[in-house]
């Protein structure tokens, strides 16, 4: 396989791993989340992520045994000299999306288990509440005495 066919493996690997991240982004957006929905999607996202970097593994050891050096510049250096600096630039291109759209997602994700600890808490102390004191009287009136910052 060539060099060039190979980047064109990867950028389609990335691309299904954007589309992913975004339906990933739209289900974590939803007032309602579907836990089935989002453990397809990581399973998905898993599969995925392993193949990439068994391609990312065979594009390296193919680089290194032409004797490119092992990084960046190599690589650049490797595709420009199979004609394919283009397609170079849009994996890497591809890749940078992805990494964003990951890290929009995880900051989604941080938001929605803040989110949930909050009404946990919330919860814990409601339920922790006494209803009667020790005269038997109920002192609880509603939720008035508890936090509602959830």
């Amino acid at each position: 396989m060539s060099l060039d066919q190979h980047l064109a493996r990867q950028h389609r690997r990335l691309e299904a791993l954007a589309t992913l991240l975004t339906d990933e982004r739209q289900a974590l957006a939803t007032g309602q989340v579907d836990g089935k929905r989002l453990n397809d999607i990581a399973s998905h996202k898993q599969a995925l992520l392993e193949e990439l970097e068994r391609l990312e593994t065979q594009r390296r050891s193919a680089q290194r045994a032409l004797g490119y050096a092992d990084h960046h510049a190599g690589a650049e250096q490797a595709a420009q000299d199979a004609g394919c600096l283009d397609a170079w630039h849009a994996m890497r291109e591809q890749a940078e999306q992805v990494r964003h759209l990951n890290e929009l997602n995880g900051t989604l994700l941080q938001i929605r288990l803040s989110h949930n600890q909050r009404t946990l808490n919330f919860l814990h102390e409601a339920a922790g509440q006494s209803l009667y004191g020790p005269d038997g009287q109920s002192h609880r009136r509603g939720l008035a005495g508890i936090d509602s910052r959830a």
